[in-house]
């Protein structure tokens, strides 16, 4: 057996992450972590940004332990922060695990077609977005850089008031709501 890989899908919704995410599960034999699935069976129509760490973290530590069993894994959440993927990008070294990040986006107008063919056809998996909510995320989403993208770029220093990126990441995705 090869040595196992952690796929991270980027981008605002309705880009086409989960899309991707399910193609990459089948032909990989990969387990997939979506996020949305977990929010939406847990909270219904409620969507806490406070339960959406937790989960996220919750997904993360078992994607990781996946990982060290030796099955390829994909994290679909988005993950608009480079230091996000950077942690990320380190705890699978860490762990001997490589890294594939695939970024998704589009025009304004497709993503807003997208999500409402999403939200008439399976409303059931999604929450209703406004166009300022998404011009919002559009401002604040850190598109990877090409040298991220290839896996070639050098982490990113860990963020000042932590020492190692693992700590970093266990404040960003806490193990529960406090």
């Amino acid at each position: 057996m090869g040595r196992p890989t952690l796929f991270l899908t980027v981008g605002l919704p309705g880009t086409g992450k989960t899309t991707e995410a399910r193609r990459i599960e089948i032909e990989n034999r990969a387990l997939r972590l979506t996020k949305d699935e977990w929010m939406k069976a847990l909270y219904g129509l409620a969507n806490p940004p406070a339960a959406s760490d937790v989960i996220e973290g919750r997904l993360i530590e078992i994607g990781l332990r996946v990982l060290e069993l030796g099955v390829d894994v994909v994290i679909d959440f988005g993950l608009w922060g480079r230091d996000e993927r950077s942690a990320l990008r380190a705890a699978a070294a860490d762990i001997g695990a490589s890294v594939e990040m695939r970024y998704f986006e589009l025009s304004p107008s497709e993503q807003r077609h997208r999500l409402q063919r999403r939200q008439a056809e399976e409303p059931h998996t999604t929450w209703e977005m406004s166009d300022a909510e998404l011009a919002e995320w559009a401002a604040i989403i850190s598109v990877p850089t090409p040298g991220e993208l290839a896996g070639d770029e050098p982490l990113d220093p860990v963020p000042p008031g932590f020492a190692t990126w693992d700590e970093w990441r266990r404040h960003r995705w806490p193990p529960s709501i406090s």
